[in-house]
């Protein structure tokens, strides 16, 4: 009983000093113009945290919201708040709405529910709770309080040590990344964490300042992170990952990354995720029958994984996360997420005969050399005969003729080597890797009628893009799909003919290749003695894989780095008969070269023998660049763009 009385002295304190905290911060939105125009503002942002001896965190998450109009108050009608079950308990501990004519309504928080969350691909029972504030006013301030008990968030009581499920996978270390930015303006954040006086913890704060200290309170040492006035972080069109460019924490108990990667892999194989199966052993072995060189086998074991594990992921309880599944369930139940796509070619390429161990990434931002856990995605490793480890991701390769896939180029892993292994990142691809080229011979009639054949080949990313039909789609659909990217063209287009060769779903039987035979009437602006049309290459034909032209290049400079799909290069070469007794008016651009080391372009259009000649070459080398690099990269697509205006042919 007495344990109670303090909890509630502890809360009822809490809760006044808060409230105190938040009528400050009013104070200073009323009398500052600059948060006038917002729909509601933030007055206060707190989370408190305990760190216990085996690296649970008892986390109190408190936030006063002042609504400003009527959109502030249908967005905070209703609080969510996003957990998992299976590592984490939350609930709210109080909530009261503030009305700006005194009103004080303290919500019924045991009416709040528990719902399971949105999901998709990933159904692990990932949980929400909600409470139903219900109708606001501008004036009007609602203060909450949420309290998670788990790896992350935890509950301010003390922890039973029996509750394996609430302690981290890396048991005794703690680590968190708190974003210092905001949807909404916010007029103070704080972040304080309370760890054992024994715990060494390390941190840095990044992409910006804050106000921090750290200090001793009996056998504890506190660490305090305080940001004041965070306006709404300014957003850019193809910009990185917000955990990139804006400001953040890191903190972390683990030394360094080389302690992650020890215990990643002694983790997995104390757990025995790769052992051999006998039936797994017999796809193995006719996988690789036939295979001379380790490369063939491994490309071999990849892309079968990658073909045949489905992506979805079904909970199987204790054990998701940081533990792969082992070889039995993998090949028993041929789906999973990304570590259990990876787990499965791990086991396949020991089973072969290979060295390959797992290896934690974080897809869509880097990673810092703060060892905190950024990691949302598994993928594979594998020891060449030189010694060199070679990382291998089957989740994003299905029917690609890769192995690493070039979307993630860029990209920081850690591999789980019995070694140890520092941070690595994968390489920029060169973009001869990812070619797309046309290649159309066409003649304009006297008419208006375009008719002639187009050949597009392309590999790495390029070719997937342009061969997703035949490997996704049903082989029914495959000639409508292949008419719409001319009907992208002109509605009035004809499909005389394709060939995409023998079988376009085999895809390591060597690149991409489909020609194109058809027929546009009315395809060119007919004059008195003037023939006005644009490049047929340069006329909406593919442009689902120029994912540069979904960059904005009308922006003429940008403040954060930005990024494209893939690096990539466009090739396209298209020679058009006009007819006889007409010439081309040379246009400003008959001729075009731009050079950096980011971009280049290379461009011509010449007239000889009533034929005009069109040829360009778009060289894109990163698929994340930096801020400074917008200049050159946009220069070169807007050349490439500029080949694609309208061409006018005279009669003599």
């Amino acid at each position: 009983m007495k344990y109670h009385y303090i909890i509630l002295a502890l809360f009822l304190s809490t809760y006044v000093s808060y409230g105190q905290d938040w009528l400050v911060q009013k104070k200073i939105v009323e009398k500052q113009k600059v948060y006038a125009s917002h729909n509601c503002v933030t007055l206060a942002d707190s989370t408190n945290v305990t760190v216990q001896p085996n690296g649970s965190g008892s986390f109190s998450i408190y936030k006063t919201i002042l609504i400003q109009n009527r959109e502030g108050a249908l967005k905070n009608r209703v609080i969510i708040y996003d957990y998992d079950p299976l590592t984490a308990f939350a609930s709210f501990s109080y909530a009261t709405i503030y009305r700006a004519n005194g009103d004080i309504i303290n919500l019924d928080v045991t009416q709040a529910k528990d719902y399971i969350a949105p999901a998709r691909a990933i159904y692990w029972g990932a949980r929400q709770i909600m409470l139903e504030v219900g109708r606001l006013y501008p004036g009007d301030v609602v203060e909450y309080k949420i309290e998670k008990k788990g790896f992350t968030y935890a509950l301010l009581t003390s922890l039973d040590e029996n509750d394996e499920r609430f302690i981290p996978p890396m048991r005794g270390h703690f680590y968190d990344i708190v974003p210092f930015w905001n949807d909404e303006p916010t007029v103070k954040k704080v972040y304080r964490v309370s760890i054992p006086a024994e715990k060494d913890m390390q941190f840095e704060f990044y992409q910006g300042e804050c106000s921090s200290s750290v200090r001793m309170e009996g056998d504890r040492k506190i660490y305090s992170f305080k940001k004041e006035n965070i306006m709404p972080f300014p957003k850019e069109p193809n910009m990185v990952d917000l955990f990139d460019v804006a400001p953040k924490l890191m903190m972390s108990s683990t030394p360094k990354w080389e302690d992650k990667s020890l215990w990643f892999n002694k983790t997995n194989e104390d757990y025995g995720s790769f052992e051999a199966l006998p039936e797994a052993q017999k796809k193995v072995n006719e996988i690789i029958k036939g295979k001379k060189t380790e490369m063939d086998k491994i490309a071999a074991l990849t892309h079968w994984v990658a073909d045949n594990i489905r992506y979805s992921g079904i909970s199987m309880g204790k054990g998701e996360g940081y533990t792969l599944h082992n070889t039995k369930m993998n090949f028993t139940d041929r789906c999973g997420v990304c570590k259990d796509i990876a787990g499965t070619l791990i086991s396949f390429l020991r089973m072969a005969g290979f060295e390959a161990y797992p290896a934690m990434t974080m897809a869509g931002s880097r990673v810092e050399q703060i060892p905190a856990d950024h990691f949302n995605h598994c993928v594979a490793v594998v020891k060449l005969s030189n010694g060199t480890y070679m990382p291998l991701d089957p989740t994003w390769v299905p029917f690609l003729r890769e192995l690493w896939s070039s979307a993630e180029q860029q990209q920081n892993y850690l591999p789980g080597v019995p070694e140890g292994s520092d941070l690595k990142i994968t390489p920029v691809s060169p973009p001869e890797n990812h070619y797309f080229r046309i290649n159309s011979q066409t003649s304009l009639l006297t008419n208006g009628t375009l008719k002639g054949k187009f050949t597009v080949t392309a590999e790495g990313q390029s070719d997937g893009m342009v061969r997703r039909i035949f490997t996704r789609g049903f082989q029914s659909e495959w000639y409508n799909a292949l008419e719409r990217e001319l009907l992208n063209v002109s509605p009035q287009a004809k499909l005389v003919n394709v060939d995409y060769g023998k079988d376009p779903r085999d895809y390591q039987s060597g690149p991409i290749k489909i020609t194109y035979t058809f027929e546009i009437p009315n395809y060119a602006l007919m004059g008195e003695d003037v023939i006005v049309f644009k490049p047929l290459t340069m006329n909406n034909l593919y442009n689902s894989v120029k994912t540069f032209l979904r960059i904005n290049t009308e922006i003429s400079e940008r403040s954060y780095a930005f990024k494209d799909a893939c690096s990539r290069l466009v090739e396209l070469d298209e020679q058009i008969k006009i007819p006889k007794g007409y010439r081309l008016i040379p246009i400003k651009n008959m001729q075009s070269t731009q050079t950096s080391p980011v971009a280049d372009f290379n461009g011509s259009i010449s007239f000889e023998n009533n034929q005009i000649k069109i040829q360009q070459k778009l060289a894109l080398k990163k698929r994340v660049y930096e801020a400074g690099d917008w200049d050159s990269f946009r220069k070169a697509v807007n050349e490439h763009k500029s080949f694609g205006e309208s061409l006018i042919i005279k009669k003599l």
